[in-house]
């Protein structure tokens, strides 16, 4: 409207249309063009002429400006007269907006999983139009002056995905989805494109639905590069990833395509909830519940052998619990979740997948103590303490403790959280006799955690009132008794015995719950026969040397001054582990982040980081990267005073943070 207003306004410069013949055209036959970069111009521009020419249809508004009819719209920019099927429309879209904008055009019933944002567009256009009839003729004119730069590509000596790429480096970034899809398909003959397409691609799109397809596809194209080459490919660098990965491979465009729908089908069964096994489908439920996407990289893989018929449903089963107990317990211990994307991009590549479920548990088990699966020990005494009110998911946690082992599930939904001790800060003379003199300190102490956490479908009703008549003098509208004693959960079970609610009976309750929650996320259990098989060989010969192999720290000051720069180590991170060498001592999170090299007048320090990584404002480190050392690194420092250890700690601390930096989720 704003250029259809302007008389001085010539054109309106709306971009380019960049196009290939599918085919060789001949005098007597046209080809289709093939779109490389404008369809949402082209798109949007019929949409609009569409709603003009149904305004002037149900107006019967026979000619504007002498330019503009219903009749000319149609048969100049919407439809061929003369031809038939597909080649009747001048525009022809995807298979997944392609029936959509067929049927508006043609106002035919729209198809059963019709386009959105086709009809929603359309319907935006209509709206408009009727909003400003009485600037129909400046919205014709606004058309009429639309000019495009019109390029025409060589099928023989152009690249179309290439050009694709650089008209699309700047302005409106695409989805990975987009370019990946143009990458695969784009350089095809016509053919096979569209076989392709309407064989793979196009019922992945489907499995997707149009909008988990747009916000879902990036996600799962990142999982399955992790699971296809153990890297983690950063979320904005996906397609980059995706295209060494596409040129890495032996096999033809086919099967590529191909194994990305069979890993789609597998991420729509975990993510979406198309699995069609029960139990499966309940657990990964749950697992969606954590948001514990980190793990579909291995449960891509683990999905694919139970496919190929390496597992039965049961141990698919087992496995993902494991995985729901892992990322759980470790939640509830609070231990840092950094670790978790590296961990699962790699587990597969170190199971005997003849042994496959006993594999999975003793990687697990093996893992190193910052990537550890907590213990029963470990996991009780913290799911004890733990503010569980104010955790995450709390409707998950309660809802996997109420109806582990029933078959008859409760809908936890159905009911509210209850806490026995209430949350008043102001407790009842009543309250504050039971809990005793300390009552204020008890509250605060197990208010929200385990042992006074419960659900109720009478929150109304228990209010603040004392323990005793939460018991025993609850009722309906009917007068029917609800109170514990009555009730039919599980997490209710003996709170009708109770007499007294104090914290003698939160910590007996939370005992107690603690033994079922060990239970319902279990912890791997193999015999230490079976682990020992699983053990790296190293691990399994114990540590060869020790601080007497190191002559050099037999005395002072060296030893001094070692015992220093060691208690600065290991107080980093509970994760940091200590290795006596031969000739140095390691010390390591994921790997070796410093390396100690005792001298008689100096410990030598070897960075396991980039000497181009490393912040040293006094210019001490010196770059080894093409010298070699007995260290694992490229950057070396020495360290011969107690005055020079908070300056080396503050660079060692770097090479800490970098290796630990890499793990985090991207």
């Amino acid at each position: 409207m704003r250029a259809g207003r302007d008389e001085t306004v010539k054109a309106h410069f709306i971009g380019s249309i960049v196009y290939v013949e599918r085919g060789l055209s001949s005098v007597t036959s046209q080809e289709a063009l093939l779109v490389i970069d404008g369809q949402q111009r082209l798109t949007t521009s019929t949409l609009l002429i569409a709603a003009l020419a149904k305004y002037f249809e149900v107006y019967n508004i026979s000619e504007l400006l002498g330019a503009f009819s219903k009749e000319k719209l149609r048969d100049r920019y919407l439809f061929d007269p003369n031809e038939d099927d597909d080649r009747r429309f001048k525009l022809i879209l995807s298979e997944t907006d392609k029936d959509t904008l067929l049927s508006l055009l043609q106002s035919t019933p729209l198809p059963a999983e019709a386009s959105s944002r086709i009809t929603e567009n359309y319907a935006l256009f209509q709206e408009l139009i009727a909003a400003n009839q009485s600037e129909l003729e400046a919205i014709c004119q606004g058309l009429a002056k639309l000019v495009i730069v019109d390029v025409s590509l060589d099928r023989a000596q152009d690249n179309p995905q290439l050009i694709f790429e650089s008209m699309n480096s700047t302005g409106l970034e695409l989805s990975q989805a987009d370019l990946i899809r143009n990458y695969i398909l784009m350089g095809l003959e016509p053919k096979l494109q569209t076989e392709l397409y309407k064989t793979y691609w196009r019922p992945m799109e489907r499995a997707f639905g149009q909008a988990a397809y747009v916000v879902h596809f990036d996600a799962f194209m990142r999982h399955y590069l992790t699971a296809k080459t153990g890297e983690i490919p950063n979320v904005r660098d996906v397609y980059v990833a995706f295209k060494v990965f596409a040129r890495s491979l032996k096999g033809n465009t086919r099967d590529l395509v191909a194994d990305i729908h069979a890993y789609a089908s597998y991420y729509c069964a975990m993510a979406l909830g198309t699995e069609v096994d029960a139990g499966i489908k309940q657990a990964f439920h749950d697992l969606r519940e954590l948001k514990v996407d980190v793990a579909y990289p291995f449960l891509l893989d683990v999905y694919h052998d139970y496919k190929q018929g390496r597992l039965t449903s049961d141990e698919v089963l087992h496995i993902v619990r494991l995985i729901e107990s892992y990322v759980f317990r470790r939640a509830i211990c609070a231990i840092p979740t950094n670790s978790l994307n590296k961990t699962f991009a790699g587990m597969s590549r170190m199971l005997k997948k003849d042994f496959y479920y006993e594999s999975v548990q003793a990687a697990f088990l093996l893992l190193p103590s910052y990537r550890r699966f907590p213990s029963d020990e470990e996991f009780q005494r913290d799911v004890k303490l733990r503010d569980l009110y104010n955790f995450r998911s709390r409707s998950y946690w309660l809802r996997r403790l109420e109806n582990h082992g029933r078959k008859e599930r409760v809908v936890v939904e159905d009911y509210t959280i209850e806490h026995i001790l209430p949350q008043n800060q102001a407790l009842s003379e009543e309250w504050q006799a039971e809990l005793g003199t300390d009552w204020q300190r008890i509250q605060q102490d197990w208010l929200h955690t385990l042992g006074n956490l419960t659900l109720t479908g009478y929150n109304g009703e228990y209010s603040d009132h004392s323990f005793a008549y939460k018991r025993d003098q609850v009722t309906d509208k009917d007068g029917n008794p609800v109170g514990f004693a009555h009730s039919p959960l599980k997490l209710n079970l003996g709170l009708g015995k109770v007499k007294t609610w104090n914290e003698a009976s939160i910590k007996a309750r939370a005992d107690r719950l603690a033994q079922d929650a060990a239970k319902v996320w279990a912890a791997p259990q193999l015999a230490d026969d079976v682990l020992d098989a699983y053990r790296p060989v190293t691990a399994k010969s114990g540590q060869q040397y020790s601080l007497a192999d190191h002559p050099y720290l037999a005395t002072s000051p060296m030893r001094e001054l070692f015992d220093a720069l060691r208690k600065s180590l290991l107080a980093l991170n509970p994760c940091v582990s200590e290795e006596f060498l031969k000739l140095y001592v390691a010390y390591k999170a994921e790997t070796n982040f410093v390396d100690v090299v005792p001298q008689a007048k100096r410990l030598l320090l070897v960075l396991n980081v980039g000497i181009a990584d490393i912040e040293d404002p006094k210019g001490l480190v010196r770059d080894i990267s093409n010298i070699g050392s007995w260290g694992n690194g490229d950057v070396e420092i020495g360290l011969s005073s107690f005055q020079e250890l908070p300056y080396v700690m503050g660079l060692i601390r770097q090479s800490f943070d970098r290796q630990m930096g890499g793990l985090q989720d991207a």
